[in-house]
């Protein structure tokens, strides 16, 4: 077997092991099905609050009214929320902003499919909701500061808009009296800004704080490892993951009995709960030590995230007040780098880039710009592949005038072996010397191949992760390159009147669609670049691999394969150029001729 052949072989078949682990520990993702979001459509009993952990100073401790909510809550009036990118509303029974759907997203592609919905009120399916509050502190009891059960009253505004922010109101009765401005931007950002004027005759120590109260996992939740969902944050410029799974295994609190992990933070950070695409997460002011709080209630299967900020002493006769900001929306690239511009630190990280971070952002950002400019997703997928493969070719043509030159040494390294006979040894040394007169490294042809296995992969974590992918469309029938192939065989590719098999059976990976055959035969083509190997087991791998990549790849975002599709064919016009400009001519004909005889035919030059 000449070097040429073992380094194409060993490339081929590295590629093939690290894919073929990949797309084993990594399945492909399926599409949720289709789900209206569900309210509460009968009076319901929510259980009390999990308590904010210690606020301010360490001598202090401030805790939240634990009383449960009555049934009044699906009753209690509410405040419209309507924004270019929001619709939802306020429930005043705790001031919860507990309802909130994104009007730019749908479920499905179905231009009847209903729009995403992330907050819902507790007594829904999967409630989830943001609270805020003041925390009690020394010499208040928990019914002298608003709290889940409070009943708010409007004081300013009927609508919550871009421009038109509201303010609720709420007098204990005993000299406090607690205001909440809620402001709204025109993407996901709402700005919460708490006071509280006393007028009781004493000091007040109280603690604000927010929370976001998940209860029970997602209904979506994928579960999948490439793809992190659950508590994410950012403390003093740390990311923090973590997932649902691992929340259950927090040590457990002694003040609730709930398991926590409470991280002190000295200056910039957030927390809050990721999904798939959508994103909730609270955030304190600027060079503000707060306490960051994560917490499972196992007895109610609740999760929780909580931003506690220092107690304050508020005389009597005088008012305090905090503003902090909640996140609810899309993880959307320009919209996180905006605020992350604006002073939130690391907000571009809960995008879950993955470990090859140096890699999926710059291509990430790559293949974004070049969506602006071209404004379809499968042909700037092209366009990013033609930009790498630029980037990559003063490697690309090194190895393939090193694979060149391999073709002229063929008499010479035939004569070696018939010289040397059985000594291997003797062969070997002939080799490597051939090798350094010549100038000809064997290992130069694996090389650009190999190169190709972090960038396929940062791809797939591309297409993945970020919703600029979700629901793009390329042309036809491909209108979301995050999704597999939607065409089959089973009804020649959409040219008969039924559907195409269900995307992950058994069937639909092998009726596959043309996105996957067009793969097979573009590195079927990519092949015959070359004769076939002499050695018969060298012709059975050369022969099964691009069929065995063309169904293993079927599953995978049809971006994904048009990528690979784009690669092949620019790889094959690279090297056959390159093969000619150093006087070898690829009998590519020839060589597809070849294969359906017994015998391989000469090579021409």
């Amino acid at each position: 077997m000449d070097n040429q052949n073992k380094n194409l072989i060993l490339a081929t078949a590295l590629s093939f092991v690290v894919i073929l682990g990949w797309f084993l520990l990594f399945p492909p993702d399926q599409q949720a099905p289709s789900t209206e979001p569900t309210q509460a459509d009968q009076p319901v009993s929510e259980q009390a609050p999990l308590t904010p952990s210690t606020a301010g100073d360490r001598t202090e401790t401030a805790t939240a009214p634990e009383e449960p909510v009555d049934e009044t809550l699906t009753q209690a009036p509410r405040v419209k929320i309507d924004t270019p990118s929001l619709i939802g509303s306020i429930s005043l029974m705790g001031g919860r902003i507990d309802e909130l759907s994104l009007k730019d997203y749908r479920v499905a592609l179905d231009d009847d499919s209903p729009i995403v919905s992330i907050l819902k009120p507790a007594g829904s399916t999967s409630a989830y909701y943001a609270l805020y509050g003041w925390a009690a502190g020394a010499g208040l009891s928990p019914q002298d500061v608003p709290g889940p059960n409070t009943e708010w009253q409007i004081e300013q505004g009927e609508i919550l808009g871009v421009d038109s922010p509201v303010t609720l109101v709420w007098d204990n009765g005993n000299g406090l009296t607690f205001r909440r401005q809620i402001a709204v931007d025109e993407d996901y950002m709402f700005t919460v800004t708490q006071s509280v004027e006393n007028a009781s005759g004493n000091v007040a120590s109280i603690a604000p704080y927010g929370l976001l109260r998940r209860h029970g996992k997602p209904e979506d939740l994928k579960s999948f490892f490439i793809l992190h969902e659950g508590m994410v944050g950012v403390a003093d410029g740390k990311l923090s993951e973590v997932s649902y799974k691992k929340m259950a295994d927090f040590p457990t609190d002694a003040r609730d009995g709930a398991r926590a992990e409470v991280t002190q933070v000295t200056g910039n950070g957030w927390i809050g709960f990721t999904d798939h695409y959508w994103m909730s997460t609270l955030i304190p002011p600027a060079d503000t030590a707060f306490r960051s709080v994560a917490k499972y209630d196992e007895s109610r299967d609740i999760y929780q995230t909580e931003t506690v900020l220092p107690t304050q002493q508020v005389a009597d006769g005088q008012t305090a007040s905090v503003t902090t900001r909640l996140f609810v929306g899309a993880k959307e690239w320009e919209t996180l780098r905006d605020y992350e511009r604006s002073g939130i630190p690391n907000f571009l990280d809960s995008i879950d880039w993955g470990w090859f971070f140096f890699l999926t952002k710059p291509i990430f950002w790559l293949l974004h710009n070049i969506n602006q400019l071209i404004g379809n997703m499968g042909w700037s997928i092209i366009g990013l592949t033609l930009i790498i493969k630029a980037l990559l070719f003063p490697l690309a043509y090194k190895s393939y005038v090193s694979m060149a030159k391999m073709k002229e040494l063929q008499p010479q390294m035939q004569a070696l072996k018939e010289s040397a006979g059985d000594d291997r040894q003797k062969m070997q040394q002939g080799m490597m010397e051939l090798y350094k007169k010549e100038k000809v490294n064997p290992a130069a042809g694996c090389l650009p191949i190999l190169l190709q296995i972090p960038i396929f992969f940062s791809l797939y974590k591309v297409i993945f992760v970020t919703i600029e992918l979700r629901h793009a469309p390329f042309f036809g029938p491909f209108q979301d390159l995050s999704a597999p192939d939607p065409t089959s065989i089973y009804n020649l590719f959409g040219l008969l009147p039924w559907g195409a098999p269900e995307p992950g059976t058994l069937m639909a990976t092998i009726l596959i669609g043309i996105l996957p055959l067009l793969l097979g035969i573009s590195m079927w083509l990519q092949q015959k670049l070359n004769p076939a190997p002499t050695d018969p087991t060298q012709q059975m791998i050369f022969a099964w691999m691009p069929w065995v990549f063309m169904f293993m790849l079927g599953s995978f975002a049809s971006g994904l394969v048009v990528y690979w599709i784009a690669n092949n064919t620019i790889t094959f016009t690279q090297q056959y150029a390159i093969m000619r400009s150093q006087g070898y001519k690829p009998n590519v004909l020839g060589n597809i001729l070849s294969g359906f005889s017994r015998k391989p035919k000469a090579e021409k030059k």
